[in-house]
């Protein structure tokens, strides 16, 4: 008769070294997978833009040169022109969907899952924003005379932001001032404490921010509306000359 060979366990010890080797190896694998997820987001995101932009180009052509409004609503700031979208607190879902489909950019750009990063926060429709200098909202102190109409009339348009990536949704157009060392709306930290911008001539960029106070910023952490005012931070810098061309006052030296 064939004798049974007992087959061996493993040993409490055994599989205690296993469960570590699996945790380290997790450890090291999900940070790697979280930012390659992040990453394809991103690129998403840009691509995005990227048509929303060229959308907005498209426009000015077949508008006599003028650029679409980038205000979300109609009032005295917009001189009652047709808005780019239409956008209010209030809206539901649903409306906020027809608000972009009656907006005059839809005509170019007519998938409405390109209005949204793919970050957005649930419920909004809408996750984009057109900066004030580009034909928007023209109250701001400090912006008179700088509020550009006519795409001609940009100079250095590689340089010169139109779309960014506000996250949430936000009425009028995006806003910072131009003669002051201050924001005026906060910054946003999208896509690994940075974000993605459309440039007016087509193509996209993610800024990375060299500041800290612009992260704690635009995520509202700690005493984020005293830093919105504090001197030296170059990215207000380099944000205030993307939207206004140049400053509207004398930055430190070497800024």
């Amino acid at each position: 008769m064939m004798r049974k060979v007992p087959h061996k366990a493993f040993t409490l010890i055994e599989l205690l070294v296993v469960i570590a080797i699996i945790a380290v190896l997790m450890g090291i694998l999900m940070p790697a997978l979280k930012r390659a997820r992040e990453q394809g987001k991103r690129a998403s995101c840009m691509s995005n833009l990227r048509q929303l932009t060229f959308g907005w180009i498209f426009y000015a052509d077949d508008n006599d040169d003028r650029l679409i409004n980038g205000c979300t609503n109609r009032g005295a700031h917009n001189h009652n022109e047709p808005c780019w979208l239409y956008f209010n607190p209030s809206m539901t879902e649903q409306e906020r969907e027809q608000g972009v489909r009656d907006g005059t950019l839809f005509k170019y750009v007519k998938n409405i899952n390109l209005y949204k990063c793919p970050t957005g926060v649930r419920g909004e429709v809408n996750t984009y924003g057109i900066v004030d200098s580009m034909n928007g909202y023209d109250a701001i102190p400090g912006s008179e005379g700088h509020i550009i109409k006519k795409r001609s009339r940009i100079p250095n348009p590689g340089q010169r932001l139109v779309f960014l990536d506000e996250g949430v949704t936000s009425t009028e157009s995006w806003t910072v001032y131009r003669d002051r060392e201050q924001w005026w709306d906060n910054p946003t930290a999208r896509h690994g404490m940075g974000t993605n911008w459309g440039m007016a001539d087509g193509h996209v960029e993610h800024w990375m921010w060299k500041d800290m106070r612009t992260v704690k910023i635009a995520e509202q952490e700690g005493n984020w509306e005293a830093l919105k005012s504090e001197h030296g931070n170059p990215d207000l810098y380099r944000v205030q000359r993307g939207v206004w061309g140049k400053l509207g006052y004398m930055p430190p030296p070497g800024q």
